[in-house]
């Protein structure tokens, strides 16, 4: 039951950052507000999700992970609706930065509560690539259902989230309640995280727009210097650090982070690319070029429960690897196809590209909680995520200034893929040093 609840708490999470992005312009021509209120609608939710993931996983750990899971499901399901029967643009944009806090909230619990549901790493790596398989689904989903709905009403894109959310709080009184860890809140910690991971996002994500030289650009990025500079500086000394730097004792958990990292950089950052491409280089429909992915997006729903049992026969080390060599090969490939503009070798390329992080991101997820108590099970998650999170933006905002740069579309594409075959490279070497736990 714990596996359900999470399963469809990560569902809806990785639904939302997807699902809205066809609805755009139905919403632009009823509420208004220009591509600039358009690119709130989506940035403010990555924003808040983001920004209080730490926070998030200190409050699992502290009041048990099933309470803090229930907190933010609710928040979601009432933030979903606000967006839904929003009046005008202000209303969805607030509501927006309110679900991407409810998120938030969700994410590090739902990865606790089956930390505390599995106790046996086989079997959680198994549940892990179950976990996985509801934001494979939604990510495959989440373009066709949202077309799909906006051709009704985009309301209802927001809307959907509620019958889910309402099923899932119902599943949740049968969920055992979690351990809690009564301690004080580390509120310089808090604040200085806060202030440091938001001004972080925030300068990624304009900078992406405006280019990296502009004065509010700079200045986010060195507020984001500052406060994360502070923030290391209390976990160090304060007595309950919010983010025990203790955690990266852990040689798995270091690589675990990186190897987010780069995924994430690579992913979704290829995935922004290869969009712009379809459609403004090779002027393609949307339809067109969600199809696309379609073929890659089926291949990674199945290779989620493949790697949970790949792990469980191997140990995380072996489809990490292998999942990660395979999004290189298929970047590299992606890179000198580029030239040809051929619509079926992008098709094809997208395959290993998506197999690969499919088969490497389940046993690398249970592998971070693997490498610590189960106590510590929210905190550690919310550092995978937020280092997630953050690999997200930097391959957004820096792939879309390669775009834009001087040397042009097609070879600011060409260099983007091999930035990401790069990173995926040096963390695939990386995991080959990852020890299989038993705990």
């Amino acid at each position: 039951m714990a596996l359900a609840v999470s399963t469809l708490g990560f569902f809806v999470i990785t639904l939302d950052a997807l699902i809205v992005n066809v609805a755009l312009a139905s919403i632009g021509a009823q509420l208004g507000g220009g591509t600039a209120g358009q690119q709130w609608i989506v940035d403010g939710y990555t924003l808040m999700f983001a920004s209080l993931l730490l926070f998030a996983g200190n409050l699992s750990d502290r009041i048990g992970a099933k309470r803090a899971f229930t907190l933010g499901l609710v928040l979601f399901v009432l933030a979903s609706a606000a967006c839904a029967f929003a009046p005008v643009l202000w209303v969805l944009i607030f509501s927006r930065f309110v679900q991407g806090a409810a998120a938030s909230l969700m994410l590090p619990p739902s990865m606790a509560l089956i930390r505390e549901a599995f106790p046996d790493a086989l079997l959680r790596s198994r549940a892990i690539g179950l976990w996985a398989l509801g934001g494979a689904v939604a990510a495959a989903a989440g373009p066709t259902l949202g077309g799909l709905l906006t051709t009704i009403d985009w309301r209802l894109v927001f809307l959907i989230n509620v019958p889910v959310g309402a099923v899932a709080v119902a599943l949740l009184g049968k969920v055992p309640a979690s351990p809690v860890r009564p301690a004080p809140f580390d509120w310089w910690g808090q604040v200085a995280a806060l202030i440091g991971v938001g001004a972080l996002i925030f300068g990624l994500i304009e900078g992406g727009v405006l280019g990296f030289g502009e004065p509010q650009v700079l200045l986010s990025l060195g507020a984001a210097a500052v406060a994360i500079t502070v923030f290391l500086l209390a976990q160090a000394r304060v007595r309950n650090p919010m983010m025990p730097l203790d955690l990266f004792r852990s040689a798995g958990l270091r690589i675990a982070l990186s190897v987010g990292f780069s995924f994430m950089v690579g992913w979704y950052g290829m995935v922004f690319v290869m969009s712009l491409f379809l459609q403004q280089h090779l002027g393609l429909s949307p339809l067109l070029a969600g199809l696309a992915f379609l073929p890659a997006s089926v291949l990674i729903a199945v290779s989620n429960v493949v790697a949970g049992r790949m792990a469980a026969r191997f140990g995380p080390r072996v489809p990490a690897v292998l999942g990660q060599l395979l999004m290189v090969a298929g970047l590299l490939g992606m890179l000198l196809a580029a030239p040809l503009g051929s619509l079926l070798a992008v098709t094809l390329l997208l395959v290993p590209i998506g197999v690969g992080g499919a088969l490497a991101m389940p046993p690398i997820t249970a592998h971070v909680l693997d490498s610590v108590p189960a106590h510590r099970a929210g905190t550690a998650s919310a550092v995978f995520n937020t280092f997630r999170q953050l690999g997200g933006a930097v391959g957004v905002a820096v792939f879309g200034a390669l775009l834009a740069g001087p040397a042009g579309f097609v070879p600011g594409l060409q260099t983007s893929l091999l930035i990401a075959a790069l990173l995926l490279l040096a963390t695939a070497v990386a995991s080959v040093f990852i020890r299989r736990t038993h705990n």
